[in-house]
């Protein structure tokens, strides 16, 4: 009797760890984790029903208590090996994560045993719904994914955010005038992304339209040359206590649609130097040796940037980020964050591999953004965890 019992519990444990190791492999492959740089447990939710519908078919002729013992081990294995991987590769454990795959874990094993206890006249009718229920797992599951992982907006009343830039956002189609009028605006998807968060003000000049101290926040990506008047409104507006996002790029990597010097390409370096020896903050280009995308960390958010420059020396009151690529200050009263990379808005560096679905992110680029110019956006209910960037 005894000697039965352990027989069936090593069998359990054998089918428990086959299908946890199943859903954790699929998961770093076909769920994404490998090719995200990420260790979501969460990734996984789309592919836990085919390993729990191998289990359910190896003991469907078993006790109640036999099978539900099975998916158990199977579930608490797999929480188990999401949460060591997640401790070894990203140094934190969502437990949020955890608890919701173990949750929607239940529900696939639940409907895995219903699915193996149903005895079809033909043998091809399994097949074919056991094929249509994975299936259709799948796109529930990347259809619940996008929901969890999808940014909140800026709220209704939020004051909008004044942008001055000289990246080529807006009428990013090309071509001739005559062209880009006939096609209309043509926003460059970091554009769009943002003004579908909340309220943007685009403007030509910063000499009257800062914002007060009060009244919203400032972002000056890589702009054009900029008139002493408006470096002296910029720094008044910090000083008095505003909140300011600087994209300044020591040599911009950004694709020239227009042949070399016309002004409708985004400048090549940045024109905001005396600004930032205002600050005390120096700028440098990034080594010719950095030629590919990198992954920075900033506050728990993963941004990806391109050749970008290093900022430095900095004054006290700043901390830095990835090897002083992005830094925090404090001038004055107010906040800046500055950022020695114009690239880091475009699109091939932050957009989802697959369009709409913000669980498939590559970056926390827009979130993390969205979050600085306006209270409350860009969070959600479920969080990207990231591998730990290795920054040279």
């Amino acid at each position: 009797m005894i000697a039965a019992s352990r027989r069936s519990a090593l069998r359990a444990l054998t089918k428990a760890t086959v299908a946890a190791i199943a859903v954790v492999a699929m998961a770093w492959v076909a769920g994404g984790q490998a090719l995200l740089g990420r260790i979501d447990p969460a990734l996984a939710v789309p592919l836990i029903l085919p390993p729990m519908l191998l289990i359910a078919m190896w003991q469907r002729d078993l006790p109640v208590a036999d099978r539900c013992s099975s998916y158990v081990l199977a579930i608490v294995l797999l929480a188990m090996a999401q949460a060591m991987l997640a401790a070894l590769l990203a140094g934190s454990v969502s437990g949020r994560q955890l608890l919701m795959t173990a949750v929607v874990a239940v529900f696939a094993a639940a409907m895995a045993d219903l699915f193996a206890r149903w005895r079809p006249r033909f043998a091809l009718f399994r097949w074919a719904a056991g094929l249509a229920l994975a299936v259709g797992w799948f796109i529930a599951g990347h259809a619940l994914l996008a929901v969890l992982y999808r940014p909140s907006v800026a709220a209704s009343n939020a004051p909008p955010v004044t942008m001055m830039t000289g990246l080529p956002l807006r009428w990013s189609g090309g071509g001739d005038m005559a062209a880009m009028i006939a096609k209309g605006a043509q926003d460059d998807p970091a554009l769009a992304r943002l003004t579908a968060t909340g309220p943007v003000s685009l403007v030509d000049s910063l000499a009257d339209r800062v914002p007060s101290a009060s009244g919203g926040t400032l972002l000056v990506a890589h702009p054009r040359a900029l008139a002493p008047r408006e470096l002296v409104a910029i720094d008044a507006f910090v000083r008095g206590g505003g909140q300011a996002v600087l994209l300044a790029d020591a040599l911009s990597g950004w694709p020239a649609r227009h042949p070399i010097g016309d002004p409708r390409n985004a400048p090549v370096t940045s024109l905001l130097t005396p600004l930032l020896d205002h600050w005390g903050v120096g700028l440098g280009a990034a080594p010719a040796t950095e030629g590919d995308a990198l992954p920075i960390d900033v506050a728990g958010a993963r941004l990806r940037l391109f050749r970008a420059g290093r900022l430095g020396p900095l004054p006290p009151h700043c901390r830095a980020y990835g090897d002083r690529r992005v830094a925090r200050c404090g001038i004055g009263q107010g906040t800046v964050w500055l950022i020695g990379d114009a690239d880091l808005l475009f699109a091939a560096l932050w957009q989802p591999l697959v369009p709409r679905a913000p669980h498939l992110r590559q970056a926390d680029t827009m979130e993390w953004l969205s979050a600085r110019l306006w209270p409350g956006a860009g969070q959600s209910a479920l969080r990207p965890i990231w591998i730990r960037a290795r920054n040279p």
